[in-house]
This record gives structure tokens, sequence and C-alpha cells, in this order.
């Protein structure tokens, strides 16, 4: 068994964990005015993992988890609160899922499709940000339908809104927080996907790769 001191060497180097945030869905973490902190599962996970090595904690905020991908190598996360996908095992280890989320589809309000499985027709192009989970998810299920690769998940909106593009894919909480600033358009019904949300860390954190596994078995257990 991997000893503190094995685990903080590897994911605390600094004296403190810096733990790479995806601020772009509020259904995993977001500011809270009233508490004046991050809130939500993947913050609430941070500071429980901090609690446990009994260490220092800094939450370093990313627009996206490309974001954090492009800043793997330097230097500025220990850990990112990202989803695992098969085409990064090589670069990182995951922990176990301390969480789904769902991911869908925004298109015009006067769009004729109305559920998930409509939109994969000939023809019909998908803005979807490039390094995002969903995205790849996304290509490994489409029959007919093209994937046209965007910078972020806010550029791939901006292609819909520019009529660019048939529709938009996304997380679900984060296109339902776009059409609070948007109008004339809308989700389709369903998701494409469920994407797990877990812990990562360098290949490298051999310790701490095998701490967070026992850690989130044990964490999503509880009440």
């Amino acid at each position: 068994m991997s000893t503190r001191k094995q685990i903080l060497a590897e994911i605390a180097p600094t004296g403190a964990i810096r733990a790479a945030i995806n601020m772009s869905n509020a259904a995993l973490v977001r500011w809270d005015d009233e508490a004046g902190a991050l809130v939500g599962p993947s913050a609430q996970i941070a500071h429980k993992i901090a609690e446990q090595l009994d260490c220092g904690l800094s939450l370093i905020q990313y627009g996206s988890a490309a974001d954090i991908l492009a800043n793997a190598d330097g230097d500025e996360w220990d850990i990112a609160f990202i989803a695992s996908d098969p085409s990064r095992a090589d670069r990182f280890s995951f922990s176990p899922p301390y969480i789904s989320v769902k991911a869908t589809y925004l298109v015009p309000a006067s769009s004729s499709f109305r559920r998930v499985q409509d939109v994969d027709v000939e023809g019909v192009q998908i803005a979807s940000a490039r390094s995002a989970a969903y995205t790849k998810q996304l290509e490994r299920i489409l029959q007919r339908a093209s994937v046209s690769h965007t910078d972020s998940p806010a550029t791939a909106i901006n292609l819909l809104v520019q009529s660019q593009c048939t529709a938009a894919a996304g997380l679900t909480e984060y296109l339902i927080q776009t059409l609070e600033r948007i109008s004339g358009f809308r989700l389709v019904e369903g998701t494409f996907s469920e994407i797990p949300q877990t812990i990562a860390v360098h290949k490298r954190s051999v310790h701490a790769s095998a701490f967070f596994a026992d850690f989130v078995r044990d964490f999503t257990v509880r009440p």
C-alpha cells in the first residue's frame, strides 16, 4: 500500500495539491456568490482529498477540458477533474467515475429534429469541441451525420448561431446555461452520451493513481 509521503511526492510537490477544475459544466462545479467559493461535486471531492491527505489545496480554474489538456505538460496542475477516455490513457491514469454527465444537441427552435436520433442523417453538420470526451464518443456513434470540430464548446455554439452548422453538441448543463443567454434555440429530447467524470493524474503518478481508485470507491458509497 502506498504511503502518504509517496502520494504527496507525486501530486503535491509544491506542498499543496494543484487541482485542475473544468468550469464549463455547472453540474460539476460553479462559483457560489453567497458562499464565496467554488461548489459542486468536483470542488467537494478536491477538498475531501486534501483533508484526507492533510495537505493544502489550490483549485486551478480552466474554461474547458481542452484547456486542461493543453496545459498538462506545463507544470500548472497535479491532478485534474476531467472525463476518462481511451484516447487519453497513454498520458493519464483515471480513477473510477465519481459522477456521470450527459451530452445532447442544441438546434434552432424551427428545426424539425425533436430527438437525439433524428439528428444522425446525411448532410447534417454537428459542431462539437475538438478535445471534448463527448466529441470522441460522438464520432464513434454517428453513422450519417458529420462532426465539425471547434476549439471550444462556446465556438460550437457560435457556429450554430451563425447558421454554419445544423446542430451543436455539448454537455446538457452547459447547453441549458446557453439558452439563458440566447433565444431562438432549444435542446432535442434525450442524450447521445453519458460521460464518466474522473480524477486524472499523470501516468507516472502510480501511487496517487492507486490512492484515487480507493478514494473514489469509498467516497461514492457514503451517504
